[in-house]
């Protein structure tokens, strides 16, 4: 029987971050601490995550997207390999650049970002085509919105009528709404607090606010909606039922990657035959162990480590 094959759809990055005492002000100058350079894109941070989780479930990894023809895209793809990440899908566009993000990071893990989309304002309908074969295999579709949004439209309608398990990651935050006929395709939806607040109105600070906005989201005809609260914990609903997981006590150093990590650990779960309830669970404490490192596709944990804080 062949394995399970986790399909992120979505942007490929390399960041470029730099870390120090504090965020500048508008028009300041400051020196910082370090820098380093390193594989980012929601589309390769979950693609990454679900790579490194997946080798211990039996699970297979694969992204679609694209990069260019620079030395940023060769840099990508290393790194996305060294992952084990089927990158069949993965496109080289020679009339843009790799896509870039400017990070800085403070002493509290704050961070602020810059993204240059490049390739990845590219990515359309004809990269779902191209992917087909990925497409037909997909037991779980990562999707997240830093690409076109037509081209997230295309890859729901194929992952869905292919029977795929459809996770939408609302991030960055929408500007303008989403399609009406995006919501009915998607399993499950992963906003944060500022998705969840640009998206249903309702900043979730409370488990009643979340559970608010949690309906409001099915309303629209998610089968299932899970709100991350950052440090206040998650919550997650559907029409079998609702649940709160905690937060897990971790010393966070650099939140990055927490977003991208949660999903690819919800996926994984998902995609192993685990309740929602219980996967969730498993993404809170995959994204609870992604802010103990630095990084962003690099700050992914391994299987064990995500069981064992489980157990804790």
């Amino acid at each position: 029987m062949p394995h399970p094959l986790i399909l992120s759809f979505g942007s490929v990055n390399i960041d470029v971050t730099a870390r120090g005492a504090r965020l500048p002000a508008p028009g300041e100058t400051i020196h910082a601490d370090s820098y380093a350079i390193g594989l980012g894109g929601k589309g390769a941070n979950q693609a990454a995550a679900a790579g490194r989780l997946g080798t211990g479930r039996g699970m297979r990894s694969a992204l679609v997207g694209r990069i260019g023809t620079d030395t940023f895209g060769a840099q990508a793809r290393e790194a996305l390999q060294g992952f084990g990440v089927d990158l069949t899908g993965l496109r080289e566009d020679p009339q843009a650049s790799t896509g870039l993000a400017l990070i800085g990071i403070d002493a509290a893990a704050e961070n602020c970002i810059t993204v240059v989309g490049g390739a990845n304002l590219h990515v359309d309908a004809s990269d779902v085509s191209n992917a087909e074969i990925l497409f037909a295999e997909a037991a779980v579709l990562l999707l997240q919105l830093e690409v076109p949004v037509a081209a997230v439209l295309a890859a729901a309608q194929r992952g869905h009528a292919a029977g795929a398990r459809v996770i939408l990651d609302p991030a960055p935050a929408p500007s303008s709404p989403l399609p009406d006929e995006l919501w009915p395709l998607v399993d499950v939806v992963t906003p944060n607090e500022t998705e969840t607040a640009a998206i249903c109105g309702v900043l979730p600070t409370t488990k009643e606010e979340a559970a608010r906005a949690a309906t409001l989201l099915m309303a629209r005809g998610v089968k299932a909606a899970v709100v991350k609260m950052g440090a206040r914990g998650v919550w997650w609903q559907s029409a079998e039922g609702s649940g709160f997981v905690p937060p897990f006590p971790v010393h966070a150093i650099d939140t990055v990657a927490a977003g991208d990590c949660f999903n690819a650990g919800l996926a994984v779960a998902l995609a192993g035959g685990a309740s929602l309830g219980d996967a969730v669970r498993t993404a809170a404490a995959t994204g609870a162990l992604a802010v103990t490192k630095r990084g962003a596709a690099d700050a992914a944990p391994e299987w064990t480590e995500v069981q064992a804080l489980l157990q804790e």
